[in-house]
Formats: C-alpha cells, sequence, structure tokens
C-alpha cells in the first residue's frame, strides 16, 4: 500500500450512521479483520480482552434498546462487543508467560526475570479494568484502520450500557465486562453524514516535532 492510498482510505471512513441491512461483509474479509484483533498490540503483551461478534439476526434486534436506541448494532453486518479483563493476576501474567517462552521455543523459565516484573508491575496496579480499558481502545483503533483499509464502514459505538451487554453476552459474573462496541457493514446510500466535511484541527497545531 502506497502512502496516499492509506490517507484516502481514513479520508473515506466516518462513523456510519445507518447502515444497509441487505449487505453482508464476506468470509475472506471478515477473517482478516478478526485477525487485526488478535495482532492488536497492548501494554507488556499481555491482551486484557475478549472480542464478542454478534452477526445473529434476532440477537441484534434486541441490541439498539441497550445502545440508545441507536439502530447501527442491528442494521449492521458483524457487531464487535470489545471487553476487558476485571481485574489481572499473577496466574494470567503465568499463562502469557508460558505461551511465550514455547510459542518462541524458549527453555522454561527463560523469561522468569520478565515474568517478575510483570508481577511486580500488575501487583502494584490499583485501577485493573481501568487500565485494561485502555488497551481495548487500541484494538478498537487498530479495528476501524483496518476496515477502512479494507472498505468495510464502522461506527464506533461508547453509547452503550455495558451491563446490559453484559447480561446478552452472558459475561455479567465472569472476569470481562463491556467497554466499547463497533459496529461493521456497509454504509446506507442515503446515509447523509456520508457526504458531509473531515472537520479535523490542522497538523500544524496537533502535531509537535521535538
Amino acid at each position: 500500500m502506497m502512502q496516499q492510498e492509506l490517507i484516502n482510505s481514513l479520508n473515506w471512513r466516518y462513523a456510519v450512521k445507518r447502515f444497509d441491512a441487505t449487505k453482508r461483509i464476506d468470509t475472506a474479509t471478515w477473517e482478516a479483520l478478526e485477525q487485526s484483533l488478535v495482532l492488536t498490540p497492548s501494554s507488556y503483551g499481555l491482551q486484557p480482552w475478549k472480542f464478542f461478534v454478534i452477526t445473529d439476526e434476532a440477537t441484534k434486534a434486541k441490541l439498539p434498546e441497550m445502545s440508545w436506541n441507536q439502530q447501527q448494532p442491528k442494521d449492521c453486518s458483524h457487531m464487535v462487543v470489545l471487553a476487558a479483563k476485571r481485574t489481572m493476576d499473577a496466574a494470567y501474567v503465568d499463562r502469557y508467560i508460558a505461551s511465550v517462552e514455547t510459542g518462541r521455543g524458549l527453555p522454561d523459565g527463560a523469561m522468569d526475570g520478565y515474568r517478575n516484573i510483570l508481577h511486580a508491575t500488575v501487583a502494584g496496579m490499583d485501577a485493573h479494568l481501568d487500565w485494561n480499558s485502555r488497551q481495548v481502545y487500541i484494538a478498537l483503533g487498530q479495528l476501524m484502520v483496518a476496515a477502512a483499509v479494507l472498505g468495510v464502514d464502522a461506527c464506533p459505538m461508547e453509547g452503550i450500557v455495558p451491563d446490559h451487554y453484559d447480561a446478552l453476552l452472558g459475561i455479567a459474573d465472569s472476569e470481562y465486562t463491556t467497554v466499547v462496541g463497533c459496529a461493521l457493514g456497509y454504509r446506507h446510500p442515503e446515509d447523509k453524514q456520508a457526504e458531509a466535511a473531515k472537520i479535523r484541527f490542522p497538523a500544524s497545531e496537533l502535531v509537535v516535532h521535538v
């Protein structure tokens, strides 16, 4: 991809207000988008998240009432609910370290130094959910950029009721909780927001070169 193609994709995207309910994301494209979520970087590589993908029409029909009556979750092709771990503990760190040692062909204990650093970091945190939720937003950003590059429309959605989504997804009493949603699909031809000018402050004001 050339530089201008990336910029064109980012200029093309917008937060869709109305999806075409008749259009669906094809399997190959969705698999690529799903991998973009899996490949999202996270602090220390800990991946404190889980992604729920809702495509069942009956389930999507229930979403507007728990999304401030917004229709995007119902009309989109795939509704992604990004959830964060409520807490982080030594056992989770150990599982991650074990996966790194196995995946990189390292002997057991090779990463004990890093393990100890992570144990101390996690133990010293006051608000695990707050930190984990910030990691989730990295995944949201990566998903939205990947969608734009592939010509898939998206709408990030904070206007949802997390407790209601947790109940729907069966995670109310689990180690995960809903943070934010992202509806994906294709814009309706009559979505007037598609033609609205993209307003951003100038780069000279936002970017500081040191």
